[in-house]
């Protein structure tokens, strides 16, 4: 009876130092897209690849070395460069994701790097002035990035964040040039909120 008691309160002392390292951190971001490509023909400028605005916000429960985030990216005109031919555009990801950062404890004072890695769902929408190549369509997407984040007081800190979106099973409905694909990386910077 005794040895079994032995890992139970040896447990019990450790689980209150588990959450102690545990935290909360929500991040409003903006950012930039950049070395997008696409095969919908409804790019019809050709500007998935431009750098585009980004905008989102990211949720993140985060041990002392493994976390979970679920992450909410926007690029409004994604499609559009002069907005002649395309009169509309955007690109949304929502995303959960696995985050492994160094142990709190070794960056306390400084910043802590992480990457992260998921999946989840991108849509994407093209309304174009003939409405022969719109678009509005929803596909599987992963992700994979890397970031470091920094502290400037216990509760406030910065984010700087790096990601590759790529999408996964589209289809060929003939306003694409084959299966349906997008691409793009997303760089940006965060304010860091911890709880």
């Amino acid at each position: 009876m005794a040895t079994r008691a032995v890992p139970l309160v040896l447990a019990l002392l450790l689980l209150p130092s588990a959450r102690a390292s545990a935290e909360w951190q929500i991040k409003p971001f903006v950012g930039t897209t950049f070395a997008g490509a696409t095969t919908f023909t409804g790019d019809l400028e050709q500007a998935a690849g431009d750098r585009h605005l980004a905008v989102g916000f990211s949720g993140m429960f985060l041990g002392e070395v493994v976390g979970l985030e679920g992450d909410v990216g926007h690029v409004p005109r994604l499609f559009q460069s002069t907005g002649q031919l395309v009169l509309g555009s955007s690109a949304t990801t929502v995303t959960g994701n696995v985050v492994v950062a160094l142990p709190r404890r070794w960056t306390e004072y400084t910043l802590r790097p992480y990457f992260v890695g998921g999946g989840g769902l991108m849509h994407a929408r093209i309304d174009d002035k003939g409405d022969v190549f719109a678009v509005s369509t929803s596909l599987g997407t992963w992700d994979l990035g890397a970031g470091v984040t920094g502290f400037l007081t216990d509760r406030f800190g910065v984010t700087w964040d790096v990601r590759y979106f790529r999408s996964v099973g589209g289809a060929d409905r003939g306003f694409s040039n084959g299966t349906e694909q997008l691409s793009f990386w997303r760089a940006n910077m965060a304010l860091a909120i911890r709880y």
